[in-house]
């Protein structure tokens, strides 16, 4: 009999696919294909194999037909080099990179590749080298400051959100870690004594294992995954179905432990988004932090508590980058597959981050340069930047008065897109920083309007000719941006600069659901 297909194990099927891709593919990325329905699983665990056949279907759809693709919607001149396929996510989202979440950040490798001073067929020369100093007027969570730190470079950023230079600062900012470590120990602590006199973890500790023993039954992992791919089971009928046969186990848990589900008002985003007994933990939390005497500690602390609280709004974990109506009971989840629930204790994302943070930042210690780097607050379109920068560290201004800011790597604001301060307004409410909503340039609520479009024009180009009396002669700038209106060539003369070269990139790994074929523009700028 003629053999027509070959089992792998998960191992020789990452081999396999390593070869037949020409870019590693790991054990777990196997695991992901078999987990998520996208091929089955022959065997038990122990001796889990996969088809070569369906392994061969499934990156058919994939391999090479992307680049082929995306060029033909988006034009011949797409940059593959750019799209940094190669990198995997843990890579992307290095070290202090993924301190706290931020739409709309560009990947370090991007930075990177404009500031470091290799050379290659599309980079014809190196534009800065080690010592320089670097500008960002649109520094948002910080990534060319961090990038300019491990490159050996000087970076200024300066964001108009608040809690944006707080989150650039808290990522090149040097710890005592010992200390930090301390004050986390001296919090969780604490935080597990407070939770002692409520129910809300052996209340979560039924409802898990009620969970567990219904989505084993009703779906199983990962034939359920598996069917539904293959349209055996219709997920928008059978999903449903099954959330409203469990609400009655919920309801009865609910009861059981007295669990307030909603707060008294919903007059803030933390009233709205948090049931009671998260809000009562996020407050017990953060009146803790506001023990610790060491500011810098402080600091990075608020970061994590901010990061932690942003993991426990009350939404479906498919909704959790838009947030369209709070979520207070168990839901069937159709990212997981399964029934979900929402959290009723910061507990366990508290623990995740705290460790996961001091771990970043040792990481980011190995890497970082004795050089300065510092986001300030404010408008790029109006700051005195040296005179800021005085304030807040003399050495350095006195560093940018002499020597000059080489150029500017940034990521401007895409017109009508995102709502800068919004995004994290859960932390506007818990620090009271003051919002400037109104100072955005391009925000999503003033939409993409002719007028919309014309106000962006002149932000953009204001922050340019502002930032420019701070620029050596022979300056550089890089500005990413989806410029789908035309807009940069009106900018660049609105300023007297020229734009010397355009690197058109894919941008593969978009945090919006949309997965179709988007690219963005590198602008390299230079005065006439």
């Amino acid at each position: 009999m003629l053999k027509t297909d070959t089992l792998f194990t998960i191992k020789e099927a990452s081999e396999w696919a390593t070869q037949y891709l020409s870019k590693t593919v790991t054990t777990a990325n196997i695991s992901y294909l078999i987990q998520y329905g996208r091929i089955k699983k022959n065997g038990d665990n122990g001796m889990a194999q996969v088809s070569k056949q369906e392994l061969i279907k499934y990156y058919e759809t994939y391999n090479g037909k992307r680049e082929v693709a995306w060029k033909e919607q988006l034009g011949k001149d797409l940059n593959w080099a750019l799209s940094f396929d190669q990198y995997k996510e843990a890579e992307t989202t290095k070290h202090v990179h993924r301190l706290h979440p931020y739409k709309g950040k560009f990947i370090p490798q991007l930075a990177e590749y404009f500031l470091d001073g290799h050379t290659d067929k599309f980079k014809k020369q190196g534009y800065f080298k080690k010592g320089d100093i670097v500008l960002d007027p649109f520094a948002g969570s910080g990534t060319t400051m961090v990038q300019a730190c491990e490159l050996g470079m000087h970076a200024i950023g300066i964001d108009v959100s608040a809690f944006n230079a707080l989150i650039a600062n808290c990522k090149i900012w040097k710890y005592n870690l010992d200390a930090v470590q301390a004050e986390i120990n001296r919090i969780t602590k604490a935080l597990r004594e407070f939770l002692s006199n409520s129910h809300a973890l052996e209340f979560e500790e039924k409802l898990l294992q009620a969970l567990y023993e219904f989505n084993n039954k009703y779906f199983p992992v990962p034939e359920y995954k598996y069917k539904v791919k293959r349209n055996q089971i219709n997920e928008e009928k059978y999903g449903p179905e099954k959330e409203k046969e469990f609400l009655p186990i919920f309801n009865k848990l609910v009861k059981a432990y007295n669990i307030k589900l909603n707060q008294d008002k919903a007059d803030t985003f933390l009233d709205k988004w948090y049931s009671q007994h998260i809000r009562d933990e996020i407050h017990f939390v953060f009146n803790e932090i506001k023990k610790i005497k060491n500011a810098d500690t402080k600091r990075i602390i608020s970061i994590i508590l901010s990061r932690t609280i942003r993991s426990c709004r009350a939404t479906t974990h498919a909704d959790l980058a838009t947030l369209i109506e709070p979520i207070t009971a168990t839901y069937y989840c159709a990212k997981h597959g399964k029934v979900c629930k929402p959290l009723f204790s910061i507990l366990k994302w508290w623990e995740t981050y705290t460790k996961d943070t001091v771990k970043r930042l040792s990481q980011f210690d190995k890497l970082r340069t004795q050089t300065f780097q510092f986001c300030l607050t404010g408008d790029s379109r109006t700051m005195d930047i040296l005179g800021e920068l005085k304030k807040k560290n003399a050495a350095f201004a006195d560093l940018v008065r002499t020597q000059k800011i080489k150029g500017i790597f940034s990521s401007p604001p895409y017109v009508g897109l995102i709502d800068y301060h919004e995004q994290h307004a859960y932390a506007y409410d818990l620090f009271g920083f003051k919002r400037k909503d109104d100072l955005e340039i391009g925000p999503l609520y003033k939409g993409q309007s002719r007028e919309a479009k014309q106000n962006y024009i002149q932000g953009i180009t204001d922050v340019l000719i502002n930032c420019k009396k701070y620029l050596a002669d022979d300056y550089d700038i890089f500005l990413v941006a989806n410029d789908k209106y035309n807009m940069y060539p009106t900018i660049a003369e609105k300023t007297g600069m020229k734009i010397v070269n355009q690197y058109k990139r894919p941008v593969l790994n978009r945090t919006e659901k949309d997965k179709g074929a988007y690219s963005e523009i590198i602008f390299h700028l230079k005065g006439k």
